[in-house]
């Protein structure tokens, strides 16, 4: 007998993170977040387990936020990005450096922040053949963002901030209260704050000693700066990364390919602008580079597999791709990968699915992969060492787990499972099932939906509650995969739908790009549309209809609401509902200036795609939710919206999560915001004995 998910079982549930397979592809190592109930805190550990499933995964770090793994060369070495207190090796025995509080050898200078404050994340290092606890690598003020092994395992490679004295002090005055002073364009990032002028550059770090070299020339700069400069370190012995040199860093979102030799020296840029690069790869033989490209200025462009040549006089030279006939996106479950010396491997977006497929390194020739996945579980994480893939894949009714596959066959052999991290929660769990429903909206076009059904579900005796709960983006899609809120939800009955609506990726360019520059219209009628489909075929009862979305899922609730009273209640979650008096309070306003143009010149155009404008529309009650610290979405336009439904006498609620980014993190909150939503619904469904207007 099964038995539904309550919210406190979310603090059982094992999530899967960063994937690593080692260089010879016989060990994985991946994080785990999970949940301290007491703490109210999420932890993240790093596991490791053989890839031919030969025994249970094991915990190897045990002290708290553990991320983006990455092994040496041989397989011995494993390193990994912690916000730890200092290595005690580092601080036992007498230090040969000055006293005074300005000397190299404080508290700042080893890492560690002002008084009360927590560490800064720095690289550490187990050597697994030795074994022992995982000793401190670095030691940069502001902390690490990435890194990556040299060939030979003796160095490597990292990107930190590196403050000029004016900017320490600056950054000194802010720890301490003081205020904040910019002159960039690009003012704030979601999750970051407020920005400065300080720029992130290269080092060469010696494994050993910890002594590092910046590279002088290896810098970013720009909006795009806070997404890393993502280094990648040959065989050849040169180290490429991504930057902008232009002349207006914040008004673009491009990003070239340059590569430069370990000392710094000989740095070439291998793509000429037009092109947002991500992820580079080397070749086995250093010579060649694999990377994401993505249109800079079309956010709604598929992001393809480019490959380009680095060698000497090649600067300038074009760089291919070798994706573009798919016209699908590439996922962000994990990079491109070289899987011979001509051939790599790639997860995409591919109809409501993550998938994987194979490149020719000479020509746009793709060929899908791994055909045992089925159309029922995508593809979370992806990573390849030696001959071996690693993916995480996630089923709505069996939990989300590493799988082997080998990275040389297209024959689609069964994969290997390495973990069962959930089977205690899941086994006697009632879980749903999910269907695929294709249906015709408005104006005759093909969308499609994700149906969720609850244990034992049988339209023929019973019509369902709906939850149509809407994908962010807009450029993103749903996949039939596991969810904790879907599952909590399926356990109390409600058929839970996503809608892939027109701006989804994973269906093409021409599907994604239809709604540029003109949201709400198409993906009101999508949403609209598919929740009738699901009353046509008497899976959905009409007068218990629920609608919600984070995000962009949002925004279209916040649309789909001003366009029917056919839903019984809705919740906006961390949307926008005035683009018009967004600009500026948010962190992506140059896309908005892409996609639309600026407000000044453009006014009609940002209030057509506001809701707000069309307030008086709404009778849906509303749950409305934001972060307090939210950047993406400032919590300035919840408030818009709740007041004007109020001061039209529409019921309505406002929650707030104070600190949250765009996005809601303990573990208590979680549930908190599962337990609104549920409550919400169940509040004003009229097929509840309980419920009430």
């Amino acid at each position: 007998m099964t038995v539904p998910l309550e919210l406190d079982d979310f603090y059982d549930l094992r999530r899967i993170r960063d994937v690593a397979v080692s260089p010879t592809g016989e060990r994985v190592a991946f994080v785990v977040a999970e949940s301290d109930p007491d703490a109210d805190e999420t932890r993240t550990s790093i596991f490791v387990a053989p890839t031919d499933g030969s025994r249970a995964p094991h915990r190897l770090t045990r002290a708290s936020d553990a991320g983006s793994p990455a092994w040496g060369p041989n397989g011995e070495k494993l390193a990994f990005l912690a916000s730890r207190d200092r290595d005690v090796a580092l601080e036992v025995g007498r230090s040969d450096e000055p006293a005074d509080e300005d000397a190299e050898g404080d508290d700042e200078s080893r890492g560690e922040s002002d008084e009360g404050d927590e560490p800064k994340p720095q690289v550490w290092l187990f050597d697994l053949a030795r074994g022992g606890d995982a000793r401190q690598v670095t030691e940069f003020d502001e902390g690490v963002r990435e890194f990556e092994f040299s060939p030979d395992g003796e160095r490597m490679v990292v990107a930190a901030r590196d403050p000029t004295d004016e900017q320490r002090e600056y950054l000194e005055r802010r720890r301490d209260g003081g205020p904040v002073e910019i002159t960039r364009l690009q003012h704030k990032r979601d999750g970051m704050g407020f920005l400065d002028d300080v720029r992130s550059y290269l080092f060469v770090v010696d494994v050993a000693t910890g002594e590092s070299e910046r590279l002088d020339d290896a810098y970013a700069r720009g909006a795009m700066s806070t997404g890393g400069l993502h280094p990648a370190w040959g065989t050849n012995g040169r180290i490429a990364f991504r930057s902008y040199r232009g002349e207006k860093p914040d008004h673009t979102f491009e990003q070239d390919l340059y590569t430069v030799s370990a000392d710094g020296e000989d740095l070439r840029r291998l793509t000429d602008g037009d092109i947002g690069v991500a992820n580079p790869r080397w070749d086995a033989a250093g010579e060649r580079l694999a990377f994401d490209g993505a249109n800079p200025t079309n956010t709604y462009h598929p992001t393809e597999v480019y490959v380009v040549a680095d060698a000497e006089g090649s600067e300038g030279t074009e760089a291919r791709s070798v994706s573009a006939s798919l016209d699908r996106t590439r996922s962000r479950a994990g990079a491109p990968e070289w899987v011979g010396d001509d051939e790599l491997l790639a997860p995409v977006g591919d109809e409501a699915l993550t998938r994987l497929v194979r490149l020719d390194a000479e020509a746009d020739d793709p060929e899908r992969v791994f055909e045992n996945q089925g159309t029922d579980r995508t593809i979370t994480q992806f990573s390849v060492g030696g001959d071996c893939a690693v993916v995480c894949l996630s089923h709505p009714n069996e939990g989300a787990d590493l799988y082997a596959l080998d990275a040389t066959e297209s024959d689609g052999s069964d994969p290997a499972r390495l973990t069962r991290l959930n089977d205690g929660l899941l086994t006697d769990a009632a879980l749903p099932t999910c269907e695929r429903v294709q249906y015709e909206n408005g104006d005759g076009v093909e969308v499609e939906g994700l149906a969720y059904l609850p244990d034992g579900f049988d339209p023929d005796s019973e019509s369902y509650p709906v939850i149509a709960h809407i994908h962010g983006g807009p450029t993103a899609y749903d996949a039939p995969e596991f969810s904790f809120d879907y599952s909590y939800w399926t356990g109390r009955g409600y058929v839970v739908f996503n809608v892939n609506y027109r701006g989804s990726t994973s269906y093409g360019r021409e599907f994604s790009e239809s709604i540029r520059g003109e949201w709400g219209p198409r993906k009101a009628d999508d949403i609209v549309s598919g929740v009738e489909e699901l009353v046509d075929r008497g899976w959905a009862d009409a007068d218990r209809l629920f609608i919600s979305g984070f995000s962009q899922g949002g925004i279209n609730t916040a649309y789909v609401v001003t366009r029917t009273d056919m839903f019984a209640a809705a919740a906006p979650e961390h949307g926008i509902y005035d683009f018009y008096s967004l600009f500026g309070t948010a962190d992506l306003h140059q896309w908005y200036v892409h996609d639309i143009g600026l407000p000044w010149e453009k006014p009609e155009e940002y209030r057509a795609i506001s809701s707000i404008r069309d307030v008086g529309e709404i009778e849906t009650p509303l749950l409305v939710t934001a972060g307090g610290e939210d950047w993406r979405c400032p919590p300035s336009q919840a408030e818009q919206l709740y007041v004007s439904v109020r001061r039209r006498g529409v019921d309505a609620k406002l929650v707030v999560y104070p600190d949250e980014h765009h996005n809601i993190g303990d573990p208590q909150r979680a549930t908190h915001r599962l337990r609104e939503l549920t409550d919400w619904f169940e509040r004003h469904d009229p097929g509840r004995e309980d419920g009430s207007e």
